[in-house]
C-alpha cells in the first residue's frame, strides 16, 4: 500500500467505553474525504481493554496501526509518539475521548489544502464542569499574559499538522513538552478552525487535576522567561519597600509614637513583618527558579520521552 495522504494520531488511555463509538464516528468521515489515510492509536499503558478493542479494529483493516508503550508515559509523550510513527503529508492530532467531534477533520484539512501548514482548532465553547471551566479560562488568562510567543488561546492539540511541522516537531528533543506551544514555536502558515469542545462520550476525565497542573507549569515555564523577570521585579520591590519602612519606623522611634500615632512594643512588630514578608517573597522566587531547574534537570539527563513496546500494523498496511 502506498503512503497516506492523511494519519489521524489518537492518544488511548483507559477509553474501552469510548473507542467502538470513536473508531465509527473517526471511519466514517475519513472515508468520506476520499482520500488515502491512516489512524495510529497510541495505547499509553492502558489497565483496561483498549489495547484489546484497538487490535480487534485493526486485525482486518490495514489502515490502522496500533502503537503500544510499555506504560503510562503522559499525553504529550503518547502524542510525541504517534507524531513520530505517522507517515500522512497532513498529520491530524486528536483527543480519544470524543471531545474533539472527528467530523471537524474536513475543516482542518480544507484549510490544510487551501495553503496552511498548521491548521488549530480553537474552543469557542466548551461542556466541561464548572470549576473545570473556570481553571481553563484563568489558565489561558495567565498564559496570555506570561507567555513570550503568540500561541492561540482556547485551543489544545486538536488540529492538523504538514509534514513539514511534523519534521520540524519530531526534530525537538526537549523532555517537558507543550505541544500547543511547540506547534506555535516552529512557525509557518497557521489558521485557525473554531468548534465548540463536547462533553466527554462516556466516563471521567483522565486528567487530574494534578495532571493538569503540571500541563500548565510546562506550558508557562517553557514558553516564558517571565516568571524569572518578575520575581526580579518582585525583589526590587521588596527592597525599595524594606528601605522606606526602615526609614518610617526610624522617623517614628525619634518621634516616640509609633507608626500613625499607634505605640507598638518595640522590635517585635517589625522584625516579624519583615521576617515573614521577605521570607514568604524568597520562597516564592526560589520556588520560581526551581521550576526551571527542574526542567533543566529533565533535560541534561537525555532520558528518552517514551519507550514504544510494540507496533502493531497489518500485513499490506501503510509502510513503516
Amino acid at each position: 500500500m502506498s503512503a497516506p495522504r492523511l494519519s489521524v494520531v489518537i492518544p488511548i488511555y483507559n477509553e474501552e467505553q469510548t473507542i467502538p463509538l470513536l473508531h465509527q464516528r473517526l471511519l466514517a468521515t475519513l472515508e468520506g474525504l476520499g482520500t488515502r489515510f491512516e489512524v495510529v492509536y497510541v495505547n499509553d499503558g492502558s489497565s483496561d481493554r483498549s489495547l484489546e478493542l484497538l487490535r480487534e479494529r485493526q486485525h482486518d483493516d490495514p489502515r490502522i496501526v496500533v502503537a503500544e508503550l510499555s506504560r503510562n508515559w503522559g499525553h504529550q509523550a503518547a502524542l510525541t509518539a504517534g507524531l513520530a510513527l505517522a507517515r500522512g503529508q497532513g498529520v491530524v492530532l486528536m483527543d480519544g475521548d470524543l471531545q474533539d467531534p472527528p467530523e471537524l477533520i474536513p475543516q482542518l484539512v480544507a484549510a490544510w489544502e487551501a495553503g496552511a501548514e498548521v491548521v488549530v482548532a480553537q474552543r469557542t465553547a466548551r461542556q466541561e464542569r464548572p470549576w473545570r471551566r473556570l481553571a481553563f479560562a484563568l489558565f489561558y488568562k495567565l498564559f496570555a499574559f506570561l507567555s513570550d510567543y503568540p500561541i492561540p488561546l482556547n485551543a489544545g492539540i486538536f488540529g492538523l499538522l504538514d509534514r513539514r511541522a511534523v519534521e520540524a516537531i519530531n526534530a525537538l528533543g526537549e523532555v517537558n513538552r507543550f505541544l500547543p506551544g511547540l506547534r506555535a514555536w516552529v512557525g509557518f502558515a497557521t489558521r485557525t478552525v473554531p468548534y465548540a469542545r463536547q462533553a466527554r462520550a462516556q466516563g471521567e476525565p483522565r486528567q487530574s487535576l494534578l495532571r493538569l497542573a503540571r500541563y500548565a507549569f510546562d506550558a508557562i515555564f517553557s514558553f516564558s522567561y517571565k516568571p524569572l523577570r518578575l520575581s526580579l521585579a518582585v525583589g526590587a520591590a521588596v527592597s525599595l519597600f524594606s528601605l522606606v519602612y526602615g526609614v518610617v519606623l526610624i522617623v517614628a522611634r525619634l518621634m516616640g509614637t509609633g507608626l500613625f500615632g499607634i505605640p507598638v512594643v518595640h522590635g517585635y512588630t517589625s522584625t516579624i513583618v519583615a521576617i515573614l514578608f521577605l521570607g514568604g517573597t524568597q520562597l516564592i522566587c526560589v520556588g520560581i527558579l526551581g521550576e526551571y531547574i527542574g526542567r533543566v534537570y529533565d533535560e541534561v539527563k537525555r532520558r528518552p520521552l517514551y519507550l514504544v513496546r510494540a507496533v502493531h500494523r497489518c500485513p499490506g498496511g501503510p509502510p513503516a
